[in-house]
C-alpha cells in the first residue's frame, strides 16, 4: 500500500498560542499521533506523561505525550500526541481517524468517511 497523507491542524487544549498545521502521514499501525516537539512546545502543548512506544524497526523508546485538539478533513477530535524529535514527519494515528469515522481505503490510498461510527 502506498502512503496516505492529510493536512492536519493541532491546537493546545491549555493555551491559545496558535496552532500547528502540517501534512501528516496517516499511519494505521500507530495508535497515537506524533509531531515534532519544538512545534508542540511553540503552541503551548503541555506534557501530560510519558509512554513506551514500539517503533517500526522494533526498538522501544519512551516519549512524552500531551493532549491536543486535532482537526482534519473538516472534522474535529481530541487526543494524545507524542512529542517527537524536531524535524520528524508528523503522523496521524488510527485513534484520531476512528474517533471521527474516517478510514483508509486501501484500493485507492485515500481517506473515506464511514456512513456511521460504530457504537457496538
Amino acid at each position: 500500500m502506498g502512503l496516505t497523507k492529510v493536512t492536519t491542524k493541532l491546537k493546545s487544549l491549555q493555551s491559545p498560542m496558535g496552532d500547528y498545521e502540517a501534512v501528516f502521514l496517516v499511519d494505521t499501525g500507530a495508535t497515537d499521533s506524533m509531531a515534532p516537539r519544538d512545534e508542540l512546545e511553540k503552541i503551548g502543548v503541555a506534557k501530560e506523561g510519558s509512554m513506551s512506544y514500539e517503533l517500526a524497526d522494533g526498538t522501544i523508546k519512551e516519549y512524552p505525550y500531551g493532549l491536543v485538539r486535532i482537526e482534519f478533513m473538516g472534522e474535529t477530535t481530541a487526543g494524545r500526541v507524542v512529542f517527537a524529535d524536531p524535524g520528524v514527519e508528523p503522523i496521524l494515528g488510527v485513534t484520531a481517524l476512528e474517533s471521527v469515522g474516517i478510514m483508509v481505503d486501501p484500493a485507492n490510498k485515500t481517506l473515506k468517511r464511514l456512513p456511521a461510527i460504530p457504537l457496538k
